[in-house]
């Protein structure tokens, strides 16, 4: 199955957003692709509380949901948006942000609320709690595809192995991994944690990002990695996308996967222990 993994530069105006990623999707179409997934925050990247009040819609309003969901069902192809941040009925009023699997009918086949929230202090500067303005979610979530089972994440996920251990041990034979890496740690971590949760797992790894700077009117804005990455489940990085907004593909094979557990089957050793 030919898959593509689409690299984006948005901005706060998820109108203005739009055009650009659909942009990316039918480029990715006629590429042959038959699955294409999205980066973490779609529709916007913005740290601005009052502007996120603004803009940021309920599921059933959300423009970037409906025009995505018509353009997999025009095209008729599977489509994982990475995340779109939402409102819900907390009654501390934060969102979700939630990834989507849309069908080659425009439905949507699962739902994954990202469950790591991203609270850290990356440098002096740069400061994140993304748990002021997002509650996390709490259930894992694994799909069946026509093309293979595949666990849902979203990028700090990314940093928990035992989230992929437990999506590869329900059947996940194709981990995705959409985010908004910022640029510091990404440098760091982002390519060598994609490759281990590849490893670990026996599993084909989508990675799609978000990629360079993100301004924003009352502050330096946010700078993320780059880099998407498509890796077999033996560990290589079959295709890098870079640090330009575009489109890389790669051809997967379930095989792979099949190989990659034969060879070495970890997913069936867990074994209990006591301490620390």
């Amino acid at each position: 199955m030919r898959v593509a993994v689409v690299q984006l530069n948005v901005g706060e105006d998820p109108a203005e957003n739009l055009g650009p990623t659909l942009a990316l999707i039918r480029e990715a179409v006629a590429g042959g692709a038959e699955f294409v997934l999205t980066p973490e925050c779609t529709h916007l990247m913005s740290a601005r509380r009052d502007w996120q009040q603004k803009v940021i819609a309920r599921e059933e309003d959300d423009l970037t949901l409906k025009a995505l969901r018509e353009e997999a069902a025009k095209a008729g192809i599977w489509l994982l948006i990475g995340s779109i941040g939402l409102r819900t009925e907390d009654a501390d009023g934060r969102f979700a942000n939630r990834s989507f699997l849309i069908g080659p009918d425009g439905e949507i086949k699962a739902r994954y609320d990202k469950i790591h929230m991203f609270d850290v202090n990356v440098s002096e500067t740069e400061v994140f709690r993304e748990s002021a303005a997002y509650r996390p979610g709490a259930q894992a979530v694994v799909a069946e595809t026509p093309f293979g089972m595949l666990g849902m994440s979203v990028c700090y996920d990314l940093r928990f192995p035992h989230l992929f251990r437990a999506l590869a041990q329900k059947g996940a034979q194709i981990l995705a991994i959409p985010a908004a890496f910022n640029h510091i740690t990404g440098a760091a971590h982002w390519e060598v944690l994609l490759r281990a949760r590849a490893i670990e797992n026996g599993a084909w790894v989508l990675a799609p990002a978000q990629t360079g700077h993100h301004p924003q009117p009352d502050g330096p804005g946010r700078r993320t990695f780059g880099h998407s990455m498509i890796i077999a489940p033996w560990g290589e990085v079959v295709a890098d996308a870079g640090t330009g907004p575009g489109v890389i593909f790669a051809d997967i094979s379930l095989d792979a996967v099949k190989t990659a557990r034969h060879r070495v089957p970890s997913l069936s050793h867990d074994r209990p222990f006591s301490g620390p």
